[in-house]
């Protein structure tokens, strides 16, 4: 069961990572939400409009399971397409309103969220997931999708202590990237450790683990999140099977993401 205070930190920590990418666009021009991303096919609009269509989904899920469990089910049926596609929908609105929804769709998350009881377990695209996880994740897309904005504006953002909710998803999401290729993910577990952005070191896993990665806390979240290709980011990993999960690490949820292409934008 999830630590109430838990639950308030991770809400509190996804609403200042909102509010963060809401300062980058909320002055945009109306054409420059045309702009394209590193995402291929992927414009700023489409980075904000898939925000607001899955922060819509996880309210859905906590108010209308059964609503949640048909857009699962049209999921299912397209699962290569139906991310684009929602986004793509969102992205036709104008700036203007999207940007209104987007917020909306925010407030809305906090609320339902909050309104949560200890324990419970909200519907996904995968296992049910408990609202800690649920904040957790929204923080972690939040963030993706806003490196995306970012780096499309040419804007570098300064990294906060936020990165260890996406670090310890990238992490915990060890396993599901092997069993989404096929793959039998490793018995042992890993040691990761990161240096934090205030140079402190997060540790995760077995302090004895022979398994081992390392590197900045940006670098991996990069990584994870598939932002960045692995040949551009100062991760290291120790051992054969640590060094095949970095060449496959996934953070979210849904089939193998393409990646990125090496030389892109590094931090």
């Amino acid at each position: 069961m999830a630590d109430p205070r838990e639950v308030r930190e991770v809400l509190e920590d996804l609403r200042a990572e909102g509010e963060e990418l809401d300062g980058l666009v909320a002055g945009l021009p109306e054409g420059e939400w045309g702009r394209a991303t590193p995402a291929a096919g992927w414009t700023v609009a489409h980075q904000i409009a898939h925000l607001a269509w899955t922060d819509e989904r996880a309210v859905q899920s906590a108010v209308d399971p059964g609503a949640f469990a048909e857009e699962v089910r049209v999921a299912l049926a397209s699962p290569e397409t139906f991310v684009d596609e929602g986004a793509e929908r969102g992205a036709r609105l104008a700036p203007a309103e999207l940007l209104a929804r987007w917020r909306a769709g925010r407030e809305e998350l906090q609320r339902v969220l909050a309104a949560q009881p200890a324990g419970a377990k909200l519907p996904w695209y995968g296992p049910p997931m408990s609202v800690a996880s649920v904040a957790t994740g929204r923080l972690m897309e939040t963030w993706a999708h806003g490196q995306d904005v970012a780096d499309a504006l040419g804007v570098r953002r300064v990294p906060t202590a936020r990165l260890r909710h996406v670090a310890r998803i990238g992490v915990r999401a060890r396993d599901y990237a092997y069993a989404v290729r096929g793959l039998t993910p490793p018995g042992e577990e890993f040691r990761v450790e990161l240096t934090a952005p205030d140079g402190d070191v997060w540790t995760f896993g077995p302090q004895d683990a022979a398994q081992r990665v390392t590197g900045t806390a940006l670098d991996f979240c990069l990584l994870v999140t598939q932002r960045v290709h692995r040949d551009d980011v100062s991760v290291v990993a120790t051992g054969a099977d640590a060094d095949r999960w970095l060449d496959i690490a996934q953070s979210f949820a849904g089939p193998a993401g393409p990646g990125r292409a090496p030389g892109g934008v590094r931090r």
